[in-house]
């Protein structure tokens, strides 16, 4: 047991501990949410979730145990504490949710390693066998920023860069807290290559192959994973970006994961088209935290605004659960960015966007809300926690 007082320690869009009884609280609020909605009836659902301690992964998790009864297992990278050094939020999260799981009779476990690897990939496979027998849904929602090839051994760095031409545009400086103009240059063709390498579909493909070699999807089974669009003020980076042809290389292998289970089993593998969101991930891409500071505050005030757990509410309540037939647009997508890509919603950010500066960005924008969005999730400014109590960090 090592007992401490947590404070954050934060720079910029980087926190390096984490808060076990904030995380807990924040895993405890989706999971009301999720129970609010409603109990449906289901049957046997065998959920495994690649990428499940935070952000959609985690509200994919809780979404589909409250709602469904799922069994899961959950896969994921963390960091356990180690005695002076919190572990990451991630970690405390998913000790939470397989907590309240247990508290509520359903089960969950969890496989902690490189998602990317071979062996757990097999780790895994070995515990579906002995703990689920075949998986129903498969949620890959893995986010990170490097990936050693399992069958090339060599290593991938994904980077934040436009294509083609430099960037400029607008972005918050996190530290300053000003709005300060960012200038990137271009991609090189290698760093473009090695962001698809990381952040496309490859690896979602690997795990589906490894899964049907061993006959464990179930007939029906879902596949799905998740991208986003967004507004055009974020295409330089993002869409026309790097990360986009990362995203590309996903949609297509996701189209093509369809046709073969499709045929095969009678399954369906689907890409969701998420709403932007307060991620650790998404606040280091420049540009991303101005837009998301304007538009939550649009959002909130038309009652409209969704966080992960909602977005995931929503997507396994009216489109993915067992027996619901998905709404796609033309290109085989679920939209839930519809709510944040409204005309009204667009021409108001963009009309900020315009007149934004350090004097009024935050009459401008809810930057005091996307400070506090971030800071919860590593579990710091949570309502109703006492940072001056000790608490145990070392949770198992």
């Amino acid at each position: 047991m090592s007992v401490q007082v947590i404070k954050p320690r934060i720079r910029g869009f980087i926190c390096t501990n984490a808060h076990p009884v904030g995380c807990e609280k924040n895993v405890q609020e989706q999971v009301d949410y999720i129970k609010s909605l409603g109990a449906q009836n289901s049957d046997n659902l065998n959920v495994l979730v690649v990428g499940g301690s935070t952000g959609y992964g985690l509200a994919s998790r809780i979404a589909l145990t409250w709602l469904y009864g799922g069994k899961s297992i959950g896969v994921y990278y963390e960091r356990p504490a180690d005695g002076k050094r919190t572990a990451t939020a991630g970690f405390y999260n998913s000790y939470a949710l397989r907590q309240l799981a247990a508290k509520d009779g359903f089960f969950a476990s969890d496989v902690n390693g490189d998602a990317f690897s071979d062996d757990l990939k097999r780790e895994t496979i070995d515990r579906i066998k002995r703990e689920l027998g075949r998986v129903d849904v498969l949620v890959y929602s893995l986010a990170s920023p490097r990936r050693f090839h399992p069958r090339t051994g060599a290593e991938h760095q994904s980077v934040l860069k436009p294509i083609g031409e430099p960037y400029s545009g607008k972005t918050i400086d996190l530290n300053r807290e000003v709005i300060a103009d960012v200038h990137i240059e271009p991609a090189t063709d290698a760093e473009v290559e090695d962001t698809v390498a990381v952040m496309g579909g490859e690896d979602l493909e690997m795990w589906v192959e490894a899964l049907m070699e061993e006959n464990l999807l179930a007939k029906e089974c879902t596949v799905v994973t998740y991208t986003y669009i967004g507004h055009e003020l974020t295409w330089p980076i993002y869409r026309d970006g790097t990360i986009g042809k990362a995203k590309e290389d996903l949609e297509g292998r996701i189209n093509a994961l369809d046709v073969r289970l499709s045929s095969s089993m009678g399954g369906h593998a689907y890409l969701s088209v998420n709403k932007a969101v307060i991620t650790q991930a998404s606040s280091a891409i420049p540009v991303v935290p101005l837009y998301v500071s304007m538009l939550n505050d649009i959002m909130d005030a038309q009652g409209t605004n969704e966080d992960p757990i909602r977005q995931m509410g929503r997507l396994f309540s009216e489109h993915l659960g067992p027996s619901l037939t998905p709404a796609l647009d033309a290109d085989r997508r679920l939209r839930l960015d519809d709510r944040e890509l409204r005309s009204e919603i667009v021409g108001e950010v963009t009309r900020r966007w315009d007149e934004v500066n350090t004097e009024n960005f935050l009459d401008l924008s809810d930057y005091a809300g996307f400070k506090r969005g971030f800071r919860n999730l590593f579990g710091f400014e949570v309502a109703g926690v006492d940072y001056d109590a000790p608490v145990d960090i070392e949770l198992v």
